[in-house]
Protein backbone atom coordinates (compact mmCIF):
# COMPACT_ATOMS: atom_id res chain seq x y z
CA UNK A 1 0.00 0.00 0.00
CA UNK A 2 1.44 3.34 -1.08
CA UNK A 3 2.27 5.90 1.60
CA UNK A 4 3.80 8.79 -0.34
CA UNK A 5 3.08 10.42 -3.68
CA UNK A 6 5.37 13.21 -4.91
CA UNK A 7 4.20 15.87 -7.35
CA UNK A 8 6.70 17.26 -9.85
CA UNK A 9 5.81 20.03 -12.33
CA UNK A 10 5.61 18.76 -15.89
CA UNK A 11 7.57 21.72 -17.24
CA UNK A 12 10.56 20.88 -15.01
CA UNK A 13 11.84 17.79 -16.81
CA UNK A 14 15.20 18.07 -15.05
CA UNK A 15 13.43 17.18 -11.80
CA UNK A 16 11.79 13.95 -12.98
CA UNK A 17 14.77 11.70 -12.24
CA UNK A 18 15.32 13.38 -8.88
CA UNK A 19 11.68 12.78 -7.99
CA UNK A 20 12.01 9.13 -8.96
CA UNK A 21 15.03 8.82 -6.65
CA UNK A 22 13.36 10.65 -3.75
CA UNK A 23 11.97 7.56 -2.06
CA UNK A 24 8.36 8.41 -2.88
CA UNK A 25 6.19 5.38 -3.60
CA UNK A 26 4.66 7.13 -6.64
CA UNK A 27 5.84 10.10 -8.70
CA UNK A 28 3.10 12.32 -10.14
CA UNK A 29 4.02 14.42 -13.16
CA UNK A 30 1.69 17.40 -12.95
CA UNK A 31 0.30 18.92 -16.14
CA UNK A 32 -2.37 20.92 -14.33
CA UNK A 33 -2.06 23.40 -11.44
CA UNK A 34 1.74 23.41 -11.18
CA UNK A 35 2.20 24.48 -14.81
CA UNK A 36 1.57 27.94 -16.27
CA UNK A 37 -0.81 27.96 -19.28
CA UNK A 38 1.95 29.04 -21.66
CA UNK A 39 4.05 25.98 -20.74
CA UNK A 40 1.41 23.26 -20.74
CA UNK A 41 2.28 21.96 -24.22
CA UNK A 42 5.93 21.69 -23.15
CA UNK A 43 4.89 19.91 -19.96
CA UNK A 44 2.87 17.32 -21.85
CA UNK A 45 5.73 16.69 -24.27
CA UNK A 46 8.12 16.28 -21.33
CA UNK A 47 5.82 13.75 -19.67
CA UNK A 48 5.43 11.70 -22.86
CA UNK A 49 9.19 11.66 -23.48
CA UNK A 50 9.97 10.61 -19.91
CA UNK A 51 7.35 7.86 -19.87
CA UNK A 52 8.63 6.47 -23.16
CA UNK A 53 12.28 6.56 -22.15
CA UNK A 54 12.14 5.53 -18.48
CA UNK A 55 14.02 2.39 -17.55
CA UNK A 56 12.28 -0.77 -16.50
CA UNK A 57 12.07 -1.56 -12.81
CA UNK A 58 11.48 2.00 -11.67
CA UNK A 59 8.65 3.04 -9.40
CA UNK A 60 5.17 3.89 -10.62
CA UNK A 61 4.67 7.18 -12.45
CA UNK A 62 1.27 8.85 -12.58
CA UNK A 63 0.28 11.92 -14.56
CA UNK A 64 -2.18 14.53 -13.39
CA UNK A 65 -3.89 15.71 -16.55
CA UNK A 66 -5.96 18.83 -17.04
CA UNK A 67 -9.73 18.90 -16.64
CA UNK A 68 -11.40 16.39 -18.98
CA UNK A 69 -14.11 18.96 -19.62
CA UNK A 70 -11.51 20.86 -21.68
CA UNK A 71 -9.87 20.00 -24.97
CA UNK A 72 -6.48 20.23 -23.29
CA UNK A 73 -7.48 17.62 -20.72
CA UNK A 74 -8.72 15.26 -23.40
CA UNK A 75 -5.51 15.75 -25.38
CA UNK A 76 -3.49 15.05 -22.22
CA UNK A 77 -5.38 11.80 -21.73
CA UNK A 78 -4.81 10.74 -25.34
CA UNK A 79 -1.08 11.44 -24.98
CA UNK A 80 -0.35 9.71 -21.67
CA UNK A 81 -3.25 7.33 -21.06
CA UNK A 82 -1.42 4.32 -22.49
CA UNK A 83 2.00 5.26 -21.07
CA UNK A 84 1.45 6.21 -17.42
CA UNK A 85 0.91 3.80 -14.54
CA UNK A 86 -2.02 5.93 -13.43
CA UNK A 87 -3.90 9.00 -14.58
CA UNK A 88 -5.00 11.50 -11.96
CA UNK A 89 -8.14 13.23 -13.15
CA UNK A 90 -8.88 16.63 -11.58
CA UNK A 91 -12.24 18.25 -10.93
CA UNK A 92 -14.28 15.08 -11.34
CA UNK A 93 -17.94 15.87 -10.68
CA UNK A 94 -19.71 12.82 -12.11
CA UNK A 95 -19.01 9.21 -12.92
CA UNK A 96 -19.92 9.76 -16.57
CA UNK A 97 -16.86 11.90 -17.28
CA UNK A 98 -14.70 8.89 -16.46
CA UNK A 99 -16.14 6.87 -19.33
CA UNK A 100 -13.47 8.49 -21.50
CA UNK A 101 -10.68 6.81 -19.53
CA UNK A 102 -8.85 4.01 -21.31
CA UNK A 103 -5.50 2.45 -20.53
CA UNK A 104 -4.04 3.45 -17.19
CA UNK A 105 -6.24 3.26 -14.07
CA UNK A 106 -7.86 6.53 -13.02
CA UNK A 107 -7.50 8.35 -9.73
CA UNK A 108 -10.41 10.75 -9.39
CA UNK A 109 -9.82 14.04 -7.59
CA UNK A 110 -12.94 15.44 -5.93
CA UNK A 111 -12.52 19.20 -5.75
CA UNK A 112 -16.06 20.56 -5.66
CA UNK A 113 -19.36 20.14 -3.86
CA UNK A 114 -20.77 18.33 -6.91
CA UNK A 115 -17.86 15.90 -6.91
CA UNK A 116 -18.31 15.15 -3.24
CA UNK A 117 -22.08 14.66 -3.59
CA UNK A 118 -21.38 12.11 -6.33
CA UNK A 119 -18.40 10.53 -4.56
CA UNK A 120 -19.93 7.06 -4.21
CA UNK A 121 -20.86 6.79 -7.89
CA UNK A 122 -17.45 8.11 -8.92
CA UNK A 123 -15.63 5.68 -6.62
CA UNK A 124 -17.67 2.79 -8.01
CA UNK A 125 -16.77 3.53 -11.65
CA UNK A 126 -14.89 0.54 -13.14
CA UNK A 127 -11.98 2.69 -14.33
CA UNK A 128 -11.34 4.20 -10.90
CA UNK A 129 -8.50 2.80 -8.81
CA UNK A 130 -8.66 5.45 -6.11
CA UNK A 131 -10.13 8.79 -5.07
CA UNK A 132 -8.75 11.81 -3.25
CA UNK A 133 -9.90 15.26 -2.22
CA UNK A 134 -8.72 18.57 -3.61
CA UNK A 135 -9.03 20.24 -0.25
CA UNK A 136 -7.94 23.76 -1.15
CA UNK A 137 -10.46 24.01 -3.97
CA UNK A 138 -13.19 22.53 -1.78
CA UNK A 139 -12.47 24.90 1.07
CA UNK A 140 -12.53 27.87 -1.30
CA UNK A 141 -15.82 26.87 -2.93
CA UNK A 142 -17.56 26.16 0.35
CA UNK A 143 -15.92 29.01 2.31
CA UNK A 144 -14.71 26.51 4.92
CA UNK A 145 -12.03 27.50 7.37
CA UNK A 146 -12.97 25.19 10.23
CA UNK A 147 -11.01 21.94 10.53
CA UNK A 148 -14.01 20.07 11.94
CA UNK A 149 -16.04 20.94 8.86
CA UNK A 150 -13.22 19.74 6.62
CA UNK A 151 -13.02 16.51 8.59
CA UNK A 152 -16.68 15.92 7.76
CA UNK A 153 -15.85 16.14 4.05
CA UNK A 154 -12.85 13.87 4.48
CA UNK A 155 -14.99 11.21 6.15
CA UNK A 156 -17.40 11.28 3.22
CA UNK A 157 -14.51 10.42 0.90
CA UNK A 158 -13.26 7.72 3.27
CA UNK A 159 -16.71 6.08 3.31
CA UNK A 160 -17.13 6.32 -0.47
CA UNK A 161 -13.76 4.67 -1.10
CA UNK A 162 -14.39 1.89 1.41
CA UNK A 163 -17.86 1.19 0.03
CA UNK A 164 -16.39 0.80 -3.46
CA UNK A 165 -13.60 -1.48 -2.27
CA UNK A 166 -10.90 1.07 -3.11
CA UNK A 167 -7.68 1.68 -1.17
CA UNK A 168 -7.85 4.22 1.67
CA UNK A 169 -8.01 7.87 0.64
CA UNK A 170 -4.63 9.67 0.79
CA UNK A 171 -4.39 13.15 2.27
CA UNK A 172 -4.02 16.28 0.19
CA UNK A 173 -0.75 18.18 0.08
CA UNK A 174 0.49 20.22 3.02
CA UNK A 175 1.49 23.50 1.37
CA UNK A 176 4.10 24.73 3.87
CA UNK A 177 7.26 22.75 3.10
CA UNK A 178 9.13 24.42 5.98
CA UNK A 179 6.62 23.35 8.66
CA UNK A 180 7.57 19.74 9.31
CA UNK A 181 5.95 19.70 12.76
CA UNK A 182 2.68 20.90 11.28
CA UNK A 183 2.88 18.32 8.52
CA UNK A 184 3.46 15.55 11.06
CA UNK A 185 0.57 16.64 13.29
CA UNK A 186 -1.79 17.11 10.35
CA UNK A 187 -0.91 13.71 8.91
CA UNK A 188 -1.45 11.95 12.22
CA UNK A 189 -4.82 13.64 12.58
CA UNK A 190 -5.79 12.47 9.10
CA UNK A 191 -4.66 8.96 9.90
CA UNK A 192 -7.06 8.92 12.87
CA UNK A 193 -9.91 9.71 10.44
CA UNK A 194 -9.15 6.71 8.24
CA UNK A 195 -7.09 8.54 5.64
CA UNK A 196 -3.85 6.86 4.68
CA UNK A 197 -0.74 8.26 3.06
CA UNK A 198 -0.25 11.70 1.62
CA UNK A 199 0.77 13.58 -1.50
CA UNK A 200 3.85 15.79 -1.20
CA UNK A 201 5.13 18.81 -3.09
CA UNK A 202 8.76 18.55 -1.96
CA UNK A 203 11.05 15.56 -1.29
CA UNK A 204 11.80 16.82 2.24
CA UNK A 205 8.18 16.05 3.17
CA UNK A 206 8.46 12.35 2.36
CA UNK A 207 10.26 11.13 5.52
CA UNK A 208 7.83 13.10 7.69
CA UNK A 209 4.81 11.55 5.97
CA UNK A 210 6.28 8.08 6.36
CA UNK A 211 6.85 8.69 10.04
CA UNK A 212 3.29 9.91 10.52
CA UNK A 213 1.75 6.80 8.98
CA UNK A 214 4.19 4.30 10.45
CA UNK A 215 2.58 2.28 13.27
CA UNK A 216 3.85 3.18 16.72
CA UNK A 217 5.81 0.59 18.69
CA UNK A 218 2.73 -0.02 20.82
CA UNK A 219 0.49 -0.47 17.77
CA UNK A 220 2.98 -2.81 16.13
CA UNK A 221 3.37 -4.89 19.30
CA UNK A 222 -0.38 -5.15 19.75
CA UNK A 223 -0.87 -6.17 16.13
CA UNK A 224 1.89 -8.79 16.38
CA UNK A 225 0.16 -10.25 19.43
CA UNK A 226 -3.10 -10.56 17.50
CA UNK A 227 -1.38 -12.13 14.50
CA UNK A 228 0.39 -14.65 16.71
CA UNK A 229 -2.88 -15.57 18.45
CA UNK A 230 -4.55 -16.02 15.06
CA UNK A 231 -1.78 -18.34 13.93
CA UNK A 232 -2.17 -20.43 17.09
CA UNK A 233 -5.92 -20.64 16.54
CA UNK A 234 -5.49 -21.67 12.91
CA UNK A 235 -3.00 -24.39 13.81
CA UNK A 236 -5.39 -25.69 16.44
CA UNK A 237 -8.31 -25.63 14.01
CA UNK A 238 -10.19 -23.07 16.09
CA UNK A 239 -12.48 -20.46 14.59
CA UNK A 240 -12.24 -18.04 17.49
CA UNK A 241 -9.07 -16.10 18.23
CA UNK A 242 -8.40 -15.55 21.94
CA UNK A 243 -5.78 -13.09 23.17
CA UNK A 244 -3.67 -13.72 26.27
CA UNK A 245 -5.78 -11.22 28.23
CA UNK A 246 -8.91 -13.26 27.54
CA UNK A 247 -10.43 -11.06 24.86
CA UNK A 248 -11.62 -12.49 21.57
CA UNK A 249 -11.08 -10.82 18.19
CA UNK A 250 -12.78 -11.53 14.89
CA UNK A 251 -11.51 -11.81 11.31
CA UNK A 252 -11.56 -8.09 10.38
CA UNK A 253 -9.43 -7.25 13.43
CA UNK A 254 -6.97 -9.99 12.51
CA UNK A 255 -6.78 -8.74 8.94
CA UNK A 256 -6.10 -5.22 10.15
CA UNK A 257 -3.42 -6.49 12.52
CA UNK A 258 -1.68 -8.28 9.66
CA UNK A 259 -1.69 -5.07 7.62
CA UNK A 260 -0.27 -3.18 10.58
CA UNK A 261 2.54 -5.69 11.06
CA UNK A 262 3.40 -5.59 7.36
CA UNK A 263 3.40 -1.79 7.32
CA UNK A 264 5.56 -1.58 10.44
CA UNK A 265 8.10 -3.93 8.86
CA UNK A 266 8.09 -2.03 5.59
CA UNK A 267 8.62 1.35 7.21
CA UNK A 268 10.88 0.19 10.03
CA UNK A 269 14.02 1.68 8.54
CA UNK A 270 12.42 4.71 6.92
Amino acid sequence: MNVTWLYVPGDRAERFAKAAASGADVVIIDLEDAVAPARKDEARANAVAYLRERSEGGGPVHVRINDLATARGRDDLAAVGQLADGVRVPKVESAEVLDAIAGAPAYALLESAAGLVNARAIAAHPSVAGIALGEQDLAAELSISDENAMNHLRLQAVIAAAAAGLPPVPMSVYPNVQDEAGLLASSRAGRALGLFGRTAIHPRQIPVIRRAFRPTEEEAARAAEIVEAAQVAEQAGLGAVALPDGRFVDAPIVARARRTVALAQRLADQ
